[in-house]
């Protein structure tokens, strides 16, 4: 059940702390509130953590969270504590770590028991209310541990204290001698054959069921083909990989084929069946990866999927004011007379319905093409709930030629007809019942959506794309960074939140704005994310053994002063800066700032040589690293000089991650970087005609002004 009378969570932004705020658990925020009176009371802290659109952070609230019983005898015996995990990622990754050190697992909804001064001493994961299974409920766990507390304080206390001295000193484990060499080129064919040994050669993407997109294989990989330094094989085994898995990506049911964008993840191996919420990350990355796919392949389905992402996150996920939000739920009401949410709702069809949008003469195209049912075509093993029975997921089963051949039509008409029946189909789920949007708005997310639309802008030549992207930045420059000391804020809704920003935040944002700069050459994005480097280094640099902490220097309430190290569902902040120091060094010709992108990459060398596959992001920055500098200089007496667009257009045609693109067409650009690069500094004054100046490891080719001449010249890199 739920009360009427609000808790103190009420008083939150968060919208999922919002989403407890009438249960009746005396719910505190993460906050000195709670500290004080469990310290006061002597009360041990019961932690949960989740977020807004996490599904069994719902079932856990209606069972547990709704009981009148449970929240007794949490009041009783606890103190209470409720966070959003991506308001306070730094909670979140203490007491994960220890949840996954002392049970093997991790996930959410995360319940943790602390004692007063914050020391974790039992946690797991979902608890179902009682018994079940062989599964300990959540009641059956707290009166327990109220018990023990009671009876035998001493055992919990020295507990608690062991497990906190074990955390940390597996945090302070050596890292590698900066003196001592390491084999770059082994770590990558390590990386790339432990990708090897996990790809699945039918249906793409790494292991089996469920199966995660993970954006950062992919980034890995396309590295990877793009190398022309690396064997063929291991490049074109990279290759095959990756767009292979995009392919089938693109294809299953993880991809809404009807509003764009990507769900969660595949509860099956095929991508078919997806946990239904959409997060504003996957949604960045995954627009990147087919972008770069799109350059090295050509195929236009790549350049299609970037742009339905582009439009989906426009219309569903873009505020008013241009920040972006944070998510879409996997729950929804059936109906708008529906009383009880259900997973996937909002998504799924059956025939009939289907039928009555498209009518007779077009269902059985369309139903061939997506692989839809009479009776649903979601397997029993993939919806153990039942929530899906009779329901149809869409999954491309057949190619569009081959319908095409089946009903007799030519293929372009073709697709034109199914283009049709998406919108209708689309125009008709628009009526129903819209899952719950997560509408926070977080710097480092919105850092990585910002990347991706200045990106598709320069690949897919989309003005309206960078539009959106400087709208963002500008957002996020407006209401959620401190001019005065350079600082950034965490979160957004309904005004700025008063959390400071995280490394992610730094690195995230660091990297979307350095690639706005080039998108549009506006010298404000390029200054702004220098500032932000400073911040960055000033607060979260270790400066004992190098890397980045996720959390600033001054938080009392951390007990841990962790490094990430797993480039997961989302980079790590360590991957992200050590590519954003390379790209600062690179286009300030600053060995110092390569010397600093050298020091992350040591920082985790013993993880880079034995477990590649957990930073397959650092090895890129450490590819980079290693790859000898390439300039292009883009000369023009001013920004709208006839031809520049012309010689632009030729490098962001081509896939070339290893160059750095410097355009200079007015004085203040000039004044920038001319100290700092010789040929600029020996430039004309004003060009007759804007000019090329190709520069490898600072030796340059004679200047070029004609575009195929360009394109001979980048294409043989």
């Amino acid at each position: 059940m739920s009360t009427s009378t609000p808790n103190r969570l009420a008083r939150e932004k968060s919208p999922y702390l919002l989403q407890h705020a009438h249960n009746p658990v005396d719910w505190f925020p993460w906050g000195e509130e709670a500290f004080v009176k469990a310290r006061a009371e002597d009360k041990p802290i019961f932690l949960s953590v989740g977020y807004s659109t996490c599904h069994w952070c719902h079932v856990m609230e209606h069972e547990s969270f709704e009981s009148a019983a449970i929240a007794a005898f949490l009041a009783e015996n606890f103190v209470s504590i409720k966070v959003d995990r991506e308001e306070r990622p730094d909670v979140d990754q203490v007491y994960m770590t220890f949840v996954q050190a002392t049970t093997g697992h991790g996930g959410w909804p995360m319940s943790v028991w602390l004692t007063p001064d914050l020391r974790p001493f039992a946690g797991g994961t979902y608890f179902p209310p009682t018994d079940m299974a062989g599964r300990p409920g959540l009641i059956t766990v707290l009166r327990r541990i109220a018990e023990i507390w009671k009876t035998d304080r001493k055992l919990i206390e020295e507990k608690a204290q062991s497990l906190l001295t074990a955390l940390r000193e597996a945090e302070t484990e050596a890292v590698a001698d900066p003196a001592q060499p390491w084999n770059l080129s082994q770590a990558l064919q390590l990386g790339l054959t432990q990708y090897t040994r996990l790809f699945d050669s039918l249906d793409g993407g790494f292991g089996g069921a469920p199966k995660f997109p993970r954006p950062v294989n992919l980034q890995f990989l396309l590295h990877l083909a793009s190398q022309k330094s690396r064997p063929a094989d291991e490049s074109g085994a990279a290759r095959g990989m990756a767009l292979h898995t995009l392919r089938k990506m693109a294809g299953g049911g993880m991809h809404d084929h009807l509003g764009g964008g990507f769900h969660r993840y595949s509860v099956d191996a095929e991508w078919h069946v997806p946990h239904f919420e959409k997060m504003l990350y996957d949604q960045a990355q995954l627009a990147q990866s087919c972008l770069d796919a799109y350059r090295i392949s050509g195929e236009e389905l790549f350049a299609k999927v970037a742009r339905n992402i582009f439009q989906y996150v426009q219309h569903d996920l873009t505020s008013s004011e241009g920040g972006f939000y944070s998510a879409e739920d996997a729950d929804s009401l059936p109906t708008a007379a529906s009383t009880k949410k259900v997973e996937g709702a909002f998504y799924t069809w059956t025939r009939d319905e289907i039928r009555e949008v498209l009518g007779e003469d077009r269902v059985a195209e369309f139903c061939a093409v997506y692989g839809v049912e009479p009776g649903g075509n979601v397997p029993a093993g993939s919806d153990p709930h039942g929530d899906l029975e009779g329901a149809n997921v869409f999954i491309q089963r057949l190619a569009i030629p081959e319908v095409a051949e089946r009903f007799h039509h030519n293929l372009e008409h073709m697709e034109h007809r199914l283009a049709d029946d998406r919108s209708a189909l689309l125009a008709r789920r628009g009526l129903r019942p819209r899952p719950h949007l997560d509408d926070k708005i977080l710097t480092a997310w919105n850092g990585l959506m910002i990347g991706a639309f200045a990106r598709g802008a320069q690949i897919l030549g989309d003005d309206s794309l960078l539009n959106t992207a400087q709208r963002a930045a500008t957002f996020i420059r407006a209401h959620l960074f401190d001019s005065t000391n350079g600082e950034l804020l965490r979160t957004y809704r309904e005004g700025p939140g008063s959390i400071r920003g995280f490394a992610s935040d730094y690195a995230f944002l660091i990297s979307g704005l350095l690639d706005l700069y080039e998108a549009d050459f506006d010298l404000r994005w390029y200054r702004w994310a220098r500032q932000l480097q400073d911040t960055f280094d000033l607060h979260f640099w270790d400066q004992e053994k190098g890397g980045y902490f996720s959390t600033a220097d001054r938080d009392p309430a951390i007990l841990l002063r962790l490094k990430e190290d797993y480039d997961g569902a989302e980079p790590t902040p360590n991957s992200v800066a050590a590519i954003n120091l390379w790209r600062f060094g690179r286009i300030l010709h600053n060995d110092v700032l390569l010397d600093h992108a050298r020091h992350i990459v040591r920082a985790f060398t013993v993880r880079l040589e034995t477990q590649p596959f957990g930073m397959p992001l650092l090895l890129v920055a450490a590819s980079l690293l290693e790859t000898p500098p390439i300039h292009l200089i883009l000369h023009a007496a001013d920004p709208k000089q006839p031809g520049l667009a012309e010689l632009l257009a030729e490098v962001r045609r081509l896939h070339l991650p290893s160059l750095t693109v410097i355009r200079v067409a007015d004085a203040e650009t000039r004044e920038l970087f001319a100290p700092r690069h010789p040929v600029i500094e020996n430039l004309p004054a004003s060009p007759e005609a804007p000019t090329a100046y190709l520069c490898e490891n600072f030796a340059c080719q004679l200047p070029v002004t004609k575009p195929e001449d360009l394109r001979k010249l980048l294409v043989a890199l």
